[in-house]
């Protein structure tokens, strides 16, 4: 008999390691899958939320953000790249790709939890922007990804051309920044247990049987 387990996934659409902790951690799920019944909320969580709608390149951005140098951005591009392969997920970003506001993006994330379609919203937004170089603040592009995985065209566009679900948003936000979430991917386990980074499929794995055992008062040797 498998056990409940609820997972809080606290991530941004523009976050490569986010991608990658998605991945692993859905691949987790998979080999555990005659043992737990999860159930994911995808939790909102801005990288960079006073960006412009005009975006910046990425690596100017990271050299800014970080003082990463463009060898030291390309060498990181290419270990996401590498992790990125190993959980089934292509990488095609490059130095002239952009970063980009993400709010929207996540407005329309809330609305589509409503909807019970927010995975595949999010699955379709991270492919959108790191495997085929589109914008995630661009109103036209989400309403066309919102529809592509089946929610419907017009109510999204409704919902980009006004403030719907801003105020949900930014108390989501700081609800995750009052718990101490302060990087993503954060991925939190009933509540109480917390995993960050992109972590690869075997650790998730033993972390949730751990997490599990402990639920049920036992150990794991």
């Amino acid at each position: 008999m498998s056990s409940a387990l609820k997972i809080d996934f606290v991530s941004d659409v523009s976050c490569p390691w986010c991608v990658v902790g998605l991945y692993g951690l859905l691949q987790a799920l998979e080999i555990l899958r005659d043992e737990v019944q999860a159930e994911i909320h995808f939790q909102p969580f801005e990288l960079n939320p006073k960006m412009g709608p005009e975006g910046q390149n990425i690596t100017e951005h990271i050299q800014q953000k970080y003082g990463s140098t463009a060898e030291q951005s390309q060498k990181n591009r290419e270990a996401i790249r590498a992790r990125g392969a190993d959980v089934g997920f292509a990488f095609r970003t490059d130095g002239n790709s952009r970063i980009y506001n993400t709010f929207d993006a996540h407005r329309l994330l809330h609305w589509a939890g409503l909807e019970g379609l927010q995975l595949p919203l999010k699955e379709a937004l991270f492919k959108a922007y790191f495997a085929d170089g589109g914008n995630p603040s661009d109103h036209a592009q989400l309403t066309q990804i919102a529809e592509s995985i089946g929610l419907d065209r017009q109510r999204a566009a409704a919902i980009l051309a006004s403030d719907e679900f801003a105020d949900e948003v930014r108390e989501e936000e700081q609800l995750w920044l009052q718990r101490g979430v302060s990087s993503v991917p954060t991925v939190v386990f009933n509540g109480q247990y917390a995993v960050t980074g992109g972590q690869p499929v075997d650790t998730f794995v033993g972390a949730i049987r751990q997490i599990m055992s402990e639920a049920r008062g036992g150990t794991v040797s």
